[in-house]
């Protein structure tokens, strides 16, 4: 389809854009509704980085278009400024700067004056990063670490809890790297983000297919014990594998009291190769920091039954298209995304490559932990098992 014209778009039109686009439909589909072309779309959005703007509000203390039309028809006929604040209840000074600002008292109109304010208040306003570089520093070196800016936001609250002047919000930070006019982060940073894109998007959809296999003498995740679902014991793990191309994956384990984090290599997807990894890997935990694992319902985990008989583990698998159930395991495997990207050959990748990786996850403050990291958390449990 041609567009021989440029499309100019109604509050309205962006309004269906903004609600469409939050509800993670595509820039096509949103262009197809609207009856113009892709680019137009993008370029609605990419002016605050897929960052919906805020509503705009008049301030409540504003002059009013109606006080505006009385200054109007008060100066017409001749009445001082003081007369005119004191039929609108307002400060002679409020009317007076009002006035000067607007031209005068012979060529003022109150629709002028009413629009001219409207743009003043549009001005742009220095963001915080941009005013303090020594904070704006600090968040681009977390950022290299491949820290998140909720991360960030709240470790620099957690560390510095009296000065204001060293606290962000995770917003800001975004706010601050998508919309490139702010000057305070450079564009390059936006690669340490768990997902690189130009501008953000909405997660409202699950990767997994409605047929992501199916296993015999499962014991359903309802069945779990209490302690389990309320993350008060550690013990407690969720699993999953990630793919890479040509037929390669990694295991990814996540305790549920800490969030720590495994890795393990499995150089096959079959049932056999997987179970036998998953049987090393818990040998080398304390058998009280090992308890359950919970799974989704993919064939690899055909054999649960012999990794229960091997390790004493029992085996817990999600209801079918539940990927939320093991919540912390798929968070995990979104930020293990920066550095295994889709669509990367995941078979060459050593195990200490995936240690260090682990590691690094591990190392992240956390909010869940009051921005503690998952690696003192799991060795305060360590301790208390010995």
């Amino acid at each position: 389809m041609k567009y021989s014209k440029r499309r100019y778009f109604t509050q309205s039109d962006k309004t269906l854009m903004w609600d469409r686009w939050q509800k993670g439909e595509s820039l096509n589909s949103i262009a197809r509704l609207l009856g113009t072309s892709h680019s137009a779309i993008s370029g609605v959005f990419s002016k605050t980085g897929g960052i919906r703007p805020p509503q705009r509000r008049r301030s409540r203390m504003a002059l009013t278009l109606a006080e505006r039309e009385e200054i109007s028809r008060g100066v017409a006929v001749g009445y001082s400024l003081r007369t005119i604040a004191a039929m609108l209840g307002r400060a002679p000074s409020t009317i007076s700067r009002e006035v000067k600002r607007n031209g005068g008292r012979q060529p003022y109109r109150a629709n002028k004056g009413e629009q001219a304010a409207w743009d003043r208040a549009h001005r742009a306003k220095t963001c915080k990063l941009a005013k303090n570089r020594a904070l704006a520093f600090i968040v681009a070196e977390k950022l290299q670490l491949q820290w998140s800016p909720h991360q960030i936001a709240g470790w620099l609250k957690y560390t510095y809890p009296d000065d204001e002047n060293y606290q962000v919000s995770h917003e800001t930070i975004y706010l601050t790297l998508f919309i490139q006019a702010r000057g305070a982060l450079k564009k390059e940073l936006i690669q340490y983000l768990r997902k690189p894109r130009a501008m953000r998007r909405s997660r409202h959809h699950t990767q997994k297919t409605k047929d992501h296999g199916r296993i015999s003498n499962t014991v359903s995740i309802r069945e779990r014990p209490a302690e389990v679902e309320d993350r008060a014991v550690p013990g407690h793990w969720e699993g999953d594998l990630i793919c890479g191309s040509n037929n390669s994956q990694i295991a990814t384990l996540v305790e549920r009291h800490t969030r720590l984090v495994m890795l393990v290599r499995v150089p096959s997807k079959d049932t056999k190769t997987v179970i036998n990894a998953l049987i090393k890997q818990a040998h080398k935990l304390p058998r009280e920091l090992y308890k359950s694992l919970t799974w989704d319902r993919g064939k690899e985990m055909a054999d649960h039954q012999r990794f229960t008989l091997a390790t004493d583990i029992k085996v817990y698998f999600c209801d079918p298209q539940s990927p939320w159930q093991r919540g912390s395991n798929e968070n995990t495997n979104g930020l293990l995304r920066q550095y295994f990207p889709k669509g990367m050959d995941l078979s060459n990748v050593h195990q200490n490559r995936l240690n260090a990786v682990a590691r690094r996850l591990n190392e992240r403050p956390r909010e869940t932990l009051q921005f503690r990291t998952p690696a003192e958390r799991f060795a305060q449990c360590v301790a208390s098992t010995t």
